[in-house]
């Protein structure tokens, strides 16, 4: 929404809520703005389509203040964290980035897993495609599949994973 801060004073009467929210009253512009100087506070024209248009006293410096520290606030950033596994990850292993994808779904984050292939790997993709499937149903409780595995390159097989909701 786009304030408009009042500085001069015109014809015209403004509908007028002080500080705390109180209703003041209809009063003309140069008697609001009096008011907003005394009391060292801004003049802030709210709703301008109203007849007259609704004013409020306020520090128009701390609001815009409030409103950018609020604004940030309910902003999540989401990133896409990687987790690499290969065809011959050993079952600790497996586990350990097992639990640490897990903590990145909780978090909110989208898991991209990865499967690497080196070598003669490269000639069996189904059996990466079979541990990136099995690393998938042990996160089901938790995570969807949001891309299914799929080879991006001669070298490597990718999915994603995200929170459910």
């Amino acid at each position: 929404m786009k304030y408009r801060v009042i500085d001069r004073p015109g014809p015209g009467e403004v509908r007028l809520i002080d500080e705390e929210g109180n209703q003041v009253g209809v009063l003309g512009k140069t008697e609001a703005l009096d008011l907003a100087s005394d009391r060292d506070l801004d003049l802030v024209e709210l709703n301008p389509n109203t007849e007259p248009p609704l004013c409020k006293l306020m520090d128009f410096g701390k609001f815009k203040y409030d409103q950018s520290k609020n604004a940030k606030q309910t902003q999540k950033v989401r990133k896409i964290k990687e987790v690499k596994l290969r065809p011959k990850t050993e079952k600790h292993d497996f586990d350990v980035k097992l639990k640490r994808a897990r903590k990145f779904i909780e978090e909110g984050h989208k898991v991209l897993v990865t499967m690497v292939y080196r070598g003669r790997e490269q000639r069996h993709p189904e059996i990466g495609r079979e541990v990136l499937l099995r690393f998938f149903s042990e996160m089901e409780d938790l995570a969807k599949m949001e891309r299914e595995p799929l080879q991006e390159a001669r070298n490597r097989m990718a999915m994603v994973l995200a929170k459910k909701k």
